[in-house]
C-alpha cells in the first residue's frame, strides 16, 4: 500500500511539471510492459492539401458547371433548335415549274419529222406560285420568336436549378471536410489520452480493466476518421458530376469559409425581387405571349391562298400565254378547330403563368422559413453550447487524467462533445443549404 501511494505521487509530481507528459523515468518503475498500442492509421492529406491542387470557391465551381454541364448543354441546343424554326418559318413558298410535250408520235416513229413537231404536236411550259394571304408568314415568324424567348427563359431556369445543385453539394463537401477535419483532431486528442492511461496503467493507478476500455474507444476515432474520409470523396465525386466530369482533375479540392453569415433582408422584398427575376416564372409569361402568337397563326391559317399560274403553250405553228387562277372555297375547312384550340390554350398559359407566381410565393416563403428555423437552431448552438461541450469535456479530461474523475464520467463528456460538435456542423451546413435554397427561390446569386 505504501509502494503505491509513493508511485502515485511521483506520477502526480511528474504529470504537474510536464504538462501531462509523462517522461520515461516514470516508466521504469512501473510493472513489466504491456504490448505497445498500436500506432494510429497514418491521414492522408485531403486532396486540396496536394500541391499543386486544384483548389475551386463556390462562384468558381458555378461558373465550370455552367459551362461544361452536359445536360445544361443539351438544354442549350434546344435554343438552337428553335431559331433554327425561326428561319423556316421565314421562308416563302417555292414557285412550281411544269412542262409538257403532247402528241408524240412513239408509235409511228416514221411521222417523226420537223413539220409534225412544228404543225402538230403541243407543247406547254409554265411557272405557278402559291400567294399566301392573311400575313402567314409574318405570324409564323412571330411565333416562332415567341417560342425561342420562352425556350431561352426555360434554359435560364435550368440554369437557376444547376447552379442550387452545384452550391447545396458544394456544402456538402465543406461538411465532409469539416468533419474529417474534427475526426483526426478528436483522434490525436484521444490518441493522446490513451498514452496518458497507459503510463498511469503502468504506473498502478489505473485497472487494466479501464485501460483495456479506453485502448478499444481509439477504434471508434480511427474508424470516424476512415468515414470521414469516404464521405468527403463522395462528396467531391457527386460535385464534380455537376461541374463536368472532364473539367476538373481528380485531386481537386474545394475552397471557402464554412461559417455562419446571416440572412436580414425582409420576406417582402425577397418575394418582390423574385416576382422580377425568376426565370421560370418568365418563361410562363412568355407562355402567354406564344400562345396568342399561335392563335392568330390559325386565324391567319384560315384564310383562304391563292395559286396563280402562266404558262407557254405551242400548238399547230401558234405561240399562246395562259394565265390561270386557282383557290380553295371557304365553304367547310375554315380552320376553326385550330383556331378554336389555340384560343383554349391562351386561357391554359394564363392559368400556367398564375401558378408560376403562386409557384415562386411559396417557394420564397418556404425557403425564407428554412432559413429562420435554422439561423435560431444555429444562435442556440453559438450562444454557449458548443462552449459548454467543450469545457466539460476538457474538464473532465483533465480531472480523468489526475485520478479525480471516472472512466465512465470521462468517455461520456467526450460522446457529449463529439455529438455536439457534429452536430453544430450539420446544423451549419443545413443552413448555409437553406440560405443557398433562398438564393435559389428569389432567382439571385446575392442576397443582402
Amino acid at each position: 500500500m505504501y509502494v503505491q501511494r509513493v508511485r502515485l505521487a511521483v506520477l502526480l509530481f511528474v504529470v504537474c511539471f510536464s504538462g501531462g507528459i509523462l517522461v520515461p523515468r516514470c516508466a521504469a518503475q512501473a510493472p513489466p510492459a504491456q504490448p505497445p498500442v498500436p500506432p494510429a492509421p497514418k491521414i492522408q492529406a485531403p486532396a486540396a492539401q496536394v500541391h499543386g491542387a486544384v483548389r475551386l470557391t463556390l462562384d468558381e465551381a458555378i461558373q465550370l458547371a455552367l459551362e461544361h454541364n452536359h445536360s445544361l448543354k443539351a438544354a442549350e441546343t434546344t435554343i438552337q433548335q428553335n431559331q433554327a424554326l425561326e428561319i423556316t418559318a421565314n421562308l416563302r413558298p417555292n414557285p412550281v415549274l411544269t412542262a409538257d410535250a403532247q402528241f408524240i408520235p412513239i408509235f409511228q416513229p416514221e411521222n417523226f419529222t420537223a413539220d409534225y413537231v412544228d404543225n402538230v404536236m403541243q407543247f406547254d411550259i409554265g411557272v405557278s406560285y402559291l400567294f399566301e394571304r392573311g400575313k402567314k408568314r409574318q405570324h409564323r415568324l412571330q411565333a416562332a420568336e415567341d417560342t425561342t424567348a420562352q425556350t431561352k427563359s426555360t434554359v435560364a431556369d435550368n440554369e437557376r436549378t444547376l447552379t442550387f445543385n452545384v452550391a447545396q453539394q458544394f456544402v456538402s463537401v465543406q461538411l465532409a471536410e469539416s468533419t474529417l477535419d474534427l475526426a483526426i483532431e478528436d483522434m490525436k486528442s484521444f490518441q493522446n489520452t490513451v498514452d496518458i492511461s497507459q503510463a498511469r496503467y503502468k504506473a498502478g493507478d489505473i485497472s487494466e480493466g479501464d485501460y483495456l476500455k479506453i485502448k478499444l474507444q481509439l477504434l471508434q476515432f480511427q474508424s470516424d476518421v476512415s468515414q470521414a474520409q469516404l464521405s468527403k470523396i463522395q462528396a467531391l465525386v457527386g460535385l464534380r458530376q455537376f461541374l463536368g466530369y472532364q473539367s476538373v482533375g481528380a485531386d481537386y479540392d474545394v475552397s471557402g469559409d464554412f461559417d455562419y453569415l446571416p440572412v436580414t433582408i425582409k420576406l417582402e422584398d425577397l418575394q418582390a425581387k423574385a416576382l422580377q427575376s425568376r426565370a421560370d416564372l418568365r418563361a410562363a409569361q412568355q407562355g402567354v405571349i406564344a400562345a396568342k402568337s399561335q392563335h392568330e397563326l390559325a386565324k391567319a391559317n384560315g384564310k383562304v391562298d391563292v395559286t396563280g399560274t402562266f404558262n407557254y403553250d405551242h400548238v399547230s405553228e401558234t405561240n399562246t400565254a395562259s394565265v390561270f387562277g386557282s383557290f380553295q372555297i371557304p365553304i367547310f375547312n375554315r380552320n376553326q378547330g385550330e383556331i378554336a384550340r389555340t384560343n383554349y390554350a391562351i386561357n391554359q398559359a394564363q392559368e400556367l403563368e398564375l401558378a408560376a407566381n403562386d409557384q415562386v410565393m411559396s417557394d420564397v416563403l418556404n425557403a425564407y422559413e428554412a432559413v429562420r428555423d435554422n439561423d435560431q437552431v444555429i444562435s442556440l448552438y453559438r450562444a454557449g453550447y458548443l462552449d459548454a461541450a467543450k469545457q466539460s469535456r476538457d474538464i473532465t479530461e483533465y480531472s480523468y487524467k489526475r485520478g479525480a474523475a471516472s472512466l465512465l464520467d470521462f468517455l461520456d463528456a467526450e460522446r457529449s462533445y463529439r455529438a455536439t460538435e457534429l452536430a453544430y456542423r450539420q446544423s451549419l451546413a443545413a443552413y448555409l443549404t437553406a440560405v443557398e435554397q433562398l438564393r435559389e427561390a428569389v432567382g439571385v446569386r446575392s442576397l443582402p
